[in-house]
Parts: C-alpha cells; sequence; structure tokens
C-alpha cells in the first residue's frame, strides 16, 4: 500500500539569534603588556561574530582507587588543584563532592571564596607525609598571581576510597 505523501515543513519565520563577541575575563599576561601593540583586525559583520571563550575547562579530578594503595604525588596534585580553583571562586565546589567527606564538603561550601587571585591558581607538586597506615597528608603550594598560598590536605581510606577529611589554607 503507497504510504501518503508528508505536508511540506513550514518556512522558518525566526531569525537565528546574533553572536557577539565575549571579551577576555583574564588579565593580559605580563609579555603581552610589554608587547609593541598588534595591528587591528578588520571588523566582522555582526552576523559572523563567533563567541570567544578563555574560560579553563573543569577537568574532572581523577579518582583514587585501590584498597591499600595510596594516593600519588599526581593525584595529589590534581586535588590541590581542583580546591584551589573552588577556594578561588573558579570551580563550582558540587566537583568535588564525592572527593570530600560530608564533614570537609560542608567546610569547603561554607569557606567560599577564601583565594583573591589576579589569575587562575596553579598547583605545585605535594610535600607528603604518612602519619600512619590509611593516612596521607599533603601540603600543595598555591601560586596565583602576585601572592602564593598554601594548601594542606588529609585523605583517609574510607573502605576502598580515599577521602579528603579536612583542608587550611593560608
Amino acid at each position: 500500500m503507497p504510504s501518503a505523501p508528508r505536508p511540506a515543513r513550514p518556512a522558518r519565520t525566526t531569525a537565528p539569534p546574533r553572536l557577539r563577541a565575549v571579551p577576555p575575563a583574564d588579565p593580559p599576561y605580563d609579555d603581552d603588556r610589554h608587547a609593541p601593540a598588534r595591528p587591528a583586525a578588520p571588523a566582522a559583520p555582526a552576523a559572523a561574530a563567533v563567541p570567544v571563550r578563555r574560560a579553563a575547562p573543569i577537568r574532572p579530578v581523577p579518582a583514587f582507587h585501590g584498597g591499600r594503595a595510596a594516593p600519588d604525588e599526581r593525584g595529589l596534585q590534581s586535588l590541590g588543584q581542583a580546591m584551589a580553583e573552588v577556594l578561588a571562586g573558579r570551580r563550582p565546589p558540587g566537583t568535588l563532592a564525592g572527593r570530600l567527606t560530608d564533614r570537609a564538603y560542608q567546610e569547603l561550601v561554607r569557606a567560599g571564596r577564601m583565594i583573591n587571585a589576579t589569575r587562575p591558581p596553579v598547583a605545585g607538586l605535594p610535600h607528603v607525609d604518612r602519619p600512619r597506615d590509611g593516612a596521607v597528608e599533603a601540603c600543595v603550594l598555591v601560586r596565583c598571581g602576585e601572592r602564593g598560598h598554601v594548601l594542606a590536605i588529609r585523605l583517609e581510606r574510607r573502605g576502598t576510597q580515599w577521602l579528603c577529611t579536612d583542608f587550611e589554607t593560608a
């Protein structure tokens, strides 16, 4: 049995939204301040403008696997980086909910923006101490502009997972 022809789609009556360029969120780097001025590019029509996005992507925090194996330095550095981004107001605290105990997560949310930074924070390699079996303490230097900060993190093994139980920053 032959099928009936489909009715024609109605023509599009609304114009697509106009996109405008977004100014960069970060201040210029020191090298850019002293560089000679570049000639301006010719202006593009408003309909062809593409938004510029300079915000850093939110990277997931690597999981700490294994029953007895302690987190390695790179994993601790990633956790320190993520916590510094939360404390600088550049990352939502919910992205770390699975890596912190309930009490530590509540403290992180309550702390809010503790690091005033002119640039995105960058965590260095941690100094690691293992005070007892099932506990790891790490101290991470966080650079964010002219002033550095220190972030101390304590992780404890809960079952097969390593969770941050406490943190301090100065």
